[in-house]
């Protein structure tokens, strides 16, 4: 045997190097284009800050304060330099803004089990966001970055703790363009004169964008007095900056709801972002669509404008590719998760969102509502934004995406902006009792809060939906734990077989949804029995299946039943 010469020796090893070499470069390449570095900072003085608990469960950080009340809901402060916002914000809700980083990834980990997508959807958004600190304002950066510095070393592998709060604030706008995680379908209204009862504006919303319970649990009524711009409330969560309910103390209220969008290729400005701009600047509808016009987003999205001053509402709809202000003809005003102006109603995507999904089913149902009971007081707006009904009062199924009420929300508020007064939901959903803020008082009598003391209107509360001392409210916890059950069972590739009695007594917990007779209709088919599911599939077609792909993946099943 020849010995090979040393040129093909070396021959033989270059490609393995070049390949290591290359990836080496491609590595390195990727972490800078993806890398985003934290505001500079020239005064840090607010990083010496300490917490202060003056009175039991409730606490203080210089001029800012953070307290539970009564109802569940958080209560924060803040005020001054947006940097030394975001410090106290951290400092305050340390505890707050890791439960919510732990149950927002605890959330990714159920719906991408497999750790190799994981790594993919990390590395994905990175590449997708890199270039998200472009289309911030520097004082929202800093705000953001000062919060991170109290972000938890427990999360560090999916990124800095800057990089990730930058990253989850674009989370909403992922939802948006990915309506098929069902993870929005919000549903908000004004009304006003005639349709008023006192004549003054009034406006509502459900907030369901859905990311699992927990992560719904520490819900933050946050007041901010910012030292450039005006006063404003936002329901929020740990770590959240940005706004999807609001309202200043100019009157001016903003929600946001998601419209269908195409698939991004990178991040722009995220709507809630936008928002909170909106919320800090704006004193009229004017204003507010001034400021949306100069903002680039990355998604379609609308968003309701109440004016308390101005007695009126309008739906900014934004989209990558332009933007429309949409005012009604009579004196209400709805807004679900499609577009209305003439020009983008008629766009391929908004009719096709249309066509497939639940968004204009509610839409009608809130007309409907709105029309019956007129003239509304903040009581009515509860009835209306707690309504499990269908078109005609027809039975849905509990949790039905049809639903105004679809029992997912994060939180459900109504706005009496004229008065400056809100009604924020306590939990569970909107089923709680609304609890009342007065912005007026919150910026001058609460904000030197030196003890624990409730800041609610007490008299003016709006008792809690008396679904929620009901059977049926018993047997939906039911429906969701067996439901929950269910889906475990069928990620076994050999399913054991449950309780005789589990699917009878599964269907009757919500006998009129069609998701327990399509997830019947899977555990049978699953189970090598096509010619029994295939009754259950066509039972789920009976009743109202919210979303046409939701009819399809039933018809894809039965075809599969029938081997045609």
């Amino acid at each position: 045997m020849t010995k090979d010469r040393p040129f093909y020796r070396k021959k033989r090893y270059l490609f393995p190097f070049l390949v290591v070499v290359i990836t080496g470069i491609l590595v390195i390449w990727y972490a800078i284009a993806t890398s985003i570095s934290p505001p500079t900072i020239s005064n840090k003085r607010s990083l010496s800050w300490q917490v202060e608990q003056p009175d039991s469960g409730f606490h203080r950080c210089e001029d800012n304060w953070l307290k539970q009340s009564q109802s569940g809901l958080w209560e924060l402060y803040l005020q001054g330099a947006p940097f030394d916002r975001g410090v106290a914000n951290g400092k305050l809700c340390r505890q707050l803004i890791y439960k919510q980083e732990d149950a927002f990834v605890e959330k990714i980990r159920q719906m991408v089990p497999s750790t190799l997508y994981q790594r993919f959807l990390k590395y994905f958004i990175y590449w997708f966001n890199r270039n998200l600190d472009r289309y911030l304002m520097e004082e929202f950066k800093e705000e953001i970055y000062g919060i991170s510095l109290s972000a938890s070393d427990s999360f560090n592998f999916i990124g800095t703790p800057y990089q990730r709060l930058l990253n989850y604030h674009s989370a909403h706008d992922i939802g948006h363009a990915l309506q098929e995680l069902m993870l929005v379908g919000c549903t908000s209204f004004g009304v006003w004169d005639e349709f008023s009862s006192d004549s003054a504006l009034l406006i509502g919303r459900n907030f369901d964008f859905y990311v699992g319970d927990a992560f719904a649990e520490n819900k933050i009524v946050c007041f901010k007095k910012p030292d450039n711009g005006y006063g404003f409330m936002i329901i929020t969560w740990g770590g959240m900056i940005g706004a999807v309910s609001g309202m200043n103390t100019q009157g001016i209220t903003v929600t946001i709801n998601a419209a269908k969008s195409e698939i991004p290729m990178s991040a722009r400005t995220p709507i809630s972002i936008l928002a909170r701009e909106i919320l800090q600047y704006a004193a009229s509808i004017d204003d507010a669509y001034q400021i949306a016009r100069g903002g680039e987003t990355f998604v379609s999205g609308s968003i309701l404008i109440g004016s308390g001053d101005e007695n009126r509402a309008a739906v900014i709809e934004k989209a990558p590719f332009g933007i429309a202000l949409v005012e009604p003809s009579q004196h209400y005003i709805i807004c679900a998760n499609h577009f209305q102006d003439v020009e983008f109603s008629q766009d391929p995507l908004n009719l096709e969102n249309i066509r497939d999904n639940a968004s204009m089913y509610r839409f009608r149902r809130v007309t409907q509502e709105i029309t019956k009971l007129m003239p509304m007081d903040v009581q009515d707006a509860a009835i209306l934004l707690r309504d499990r009904q269908g078109i005609n009062g027809t039975s849905l199924g509990m949790g039905n995406e049809k639903a105004i009420n679809q029992l997912i929300a994060h939180h459900s508020v109504i706005f009496k902006p004229a008065t400056r007064q809100v009604w924020v939901s306590t939990s569970p959903w909107q089923l709680g009792s609304y609890v009342c803020y007065d912005l007026t008082k919150i910026f001058s009598t609460f904000a030197t809060l030196q003890k624990r003391v409730e800041i609610t209107e007490k008299e003016l509360t709006i008792p809690a939906d008396p679904f929620l001392g009901s059977e049926d409210y018993q047997r939906l916890l039911r429906f969701r734990k067996m439901r929950s059950e269910l889906l475990t069972i069928l990620k076994e590739k050999d399913p054991p077989q449950p309780d005789p009695t589990f699917f009878e007594t599964f269907h009757s917990t919500n006998p009129d949804y069609y998701e327990v007779y399509s997830l019947t209709g899977d555990y049978l088919l699953h189970a090598g029995k096509p010619d029994e599911a295939i009754a259950y599939y066509r039972k789920a077609l009976t009743l109202e299946v919210p979303r046409w792909g939701e009819k399809e993946k039933i018809l894809r099943s039965m075809t599969m039943c029938t081997g045609q």
